[in-house]
This record gives C-alpha cells, structure tokens and sequence, in this order.
C-alpha cells in the first residue's frame, strides 16, 4: 500500500470517486443511519477552507491491479490548521482496519503538525465507534461531549409546527433569508453571536463572531457546496437582531441538513425567539429543500433551554460526540520513538 501527500485540487475523478467509496463503506459500518454522501462538490468540499487557514491531505493507495489502474483509495487523512491547533480526520476503509494503517496515517498528519509548530492536535470523534478506542489508545484525552440529535421530518406535525412558529412575543418579526443574511445586516448578525458567546461551545466548529470572518465563512461555505439558511428575529421597536438560527444544507447529503447555530440575545430572552425561528425554519425548509428528510443538530448536556426546544420540535438523540486533543510532540514521541 502506497501513502502520499495528496491535493484534491489537482487529484483524479478516479480518486475522488473512489475515496467517496470508502467514506461511504465507513458511514455503512460506523453510522448506518447517515445518508451516504454524493459526489457533488465534493472536491471543493476536501479543498476550500477559510482564509488564514490550510488543509494538507494524505491518501493511502491499494496496489494497483492492472496498468493505469491507479489503486482504490483505502485510508485518508487531513489536517486543518487553525488558530493554535491541528485538526484531523481520518478515514480507514473497514476492510483495511487493524492493519496500521490508521496509526500511520495519525503519524503523517501529526509530524507535519510538528514541523508546522503547532502544538496540540484534535479529533472530532463519534460515540460508539471503534474510533474512541483508537484516539485513546493513541493517547487522545476527552475535552468536551455533546450530543448528537436528529429530526425526522417525516414524523412533522406540521400544523402544530405552524403554531410555534408564531408563538412569540409581541413586537419581534421573523425574516427569512436563504443563501445567508444580507450584507446590511451583517454586522447587526455578528453582534448578536458576539454577545452571547457560549462557554460550552467545543473548539473544534469556531463561530463567527466578526463580521469579516461572518462573510468569509457564508463565502467558504458557498464555494464548498454547502447552502445556509439563515431565520432572524428583529425586534421591531430597536431593529436589532433579537435571535437568529442557521441551518446549512450540504450538496454531498441533501437529505439531510446541519444545524449551525442557534442564538437569542440576553435581552430578548423569554418571548418563545428560539422555539420560534426554528420552527420557521423547517417550514421553510420543507419548500426550499424538496429532498430533504432530516436535520442534525448538536448540543452540550448543559444546555437545557435548547434541549427541550429540540425535544418539543421532534428532535431524538442520536449518539455522542466528542472532541479529543494530545500534545503534539508527545504524540509524535509515541508513534515514531526515537532509536
């Protein structure tokens, strides 16, 4: 099996397709209830990332079999480099599992890492799967649980969905904008994610606070791919941005949708915003996106308000998921001892 240095800019469809193959073969054996992913835009989704950010790839490669056959991609591995550390992700095939290939994957990524000095490396990694053994066998230390939850739209009450959507307090209008918020209310929009900033937010998925990061983020997410939809409150009286919930839906699993962020701001609280503009969002969802079946959202345990806003909307969990980090060097000194 070959490894290399691998730029999906400039890789074969032969290679894309087959890589898509085995993120496949892994949601089929680790999340059997994910959609499987499509291979639309799914280059620019593994190419294009945040200014100020990179994202260096490698592949491994079965031998090929016969000439010009370039050999099935079986592992991946990428790291995100941002801020003060470097996130990766890896793919093992499950027919190449427990065969060091995933540990030699981990020791490419982190000795770049290294060499890049950065000094720690994180992992978001799903509860229930062999990769929580394997991070933790490598030395990976849980730093933050939240859990995974999905909506079936399916099972909608949709008439009572309507309901909610209109219960809230005098003096807010809801507004709906696809495709992200316009540029004039940009930075009224960052203002109220600045504001209310959640402590228990993993470090992993970063926010966009400031109204040049919000705009490059709607550009990036645009460029992979990914469409936001954007619910507003407005308070009428002020104009500001009482609440605001984001929900992007992927060309690479359209059945199935994101939740990003949801926020009320501190002033505003307790007039039913948050039940409100997400219910409106789903209805509006449901004319937008014709494909779409599901929507997945994530919460810390802690976060009791939004947990039972998601349970009266129809939200079940699913499972956990958990961000892992490791000292770079030690990780390094682990796999790749000195002799």
């Amino acid at each position: 099996m070959m490894v290399r240095e691998w730029d999906p800019r400039t890789a074969s469809s032969a290679e894309i397709a087959s890589l898509l193959a085995t993120l496949n073969a892994v949601l089929a054996a680790d999340l059997p209830q994910d959609p499987p992913w499509r291979e639309t835009s799914l280059r620019e989704y593994l190419a294009e990332v945040m200014p100020g950010e990179r994202r260096i790839s490698w592949i491994a490669q079965a031998e090929p079999t016969t000439p010009g056959d370039p050999g099935a991609v079986l592992g991946q591995v990428h790291v995100l480099l941002l801020g003060d550390i470097g996130v990766i992700e890896v793919l093992v095939h499950p027919s190449a599992r427990r065969t060091g290939l995933g540990r030699d994957l981990v020791l490419r990524a982190a000795r770049r890492v290294y060499q890049e000095g950065f000094r720690s490396i994180g992992v978001e990694v799903v509860g229930d799967t062999p990769a929580i053994g394997f991070y933790e066998s490598l030395g990976f230390n849980r730093e933050y649980v939240e859990t995974r939850s999905v909506l079936d739209l399916t099972s909608v009450d949709w008439a009572e969905l309507a309901e909610m959507a209109t219960g809230i307090g005098a003096g807010y209008q809801l507004e709906f904008f696809p495709g992200g918020p316009p540029d004039d209310l940009i930075e009224a929009y960052a203002r109220a994610k600045a504001e209310v900033r959640d402590v228990d937010d993993g470090e992993l998925r970063p926010s966009s606070y400031d109204p040049e990061r919000l705009r490059d983020s709607l550009d990036t997410l645009h460029r992979r791919g990914m469409k936001p939809y954007i619910v507003l409150a407005r308070h009428e009286q002020s104009g500001e941005v009482a609440g605001l919930t984001e929900v992007v839906v992927p060309a690479q699993h359209p059945t199935r949708a994101d939740q990003y962020d949801t926020i009320v701001a501190q002033d505003h609280r307790g007039y039913g915003i948050d039940r409100a503009i997400k219910a409106r969002m789903l209805l509006e969802l449901r004319s937008a996106e014709p494909e779409l079946i599901e929507v997945q959202t994530w919460n810390a345990q802690a976060n009791e308000a939004m947990l039972k806003v998601n349970a009266e909307l129809g939200y079940r969990p699913d499972r956990d998921w958990c961000e892992y980090s490791v000292d770079v060097a030690e990780l390094v000194h682990r796999l790749d001892p000195p002799r």
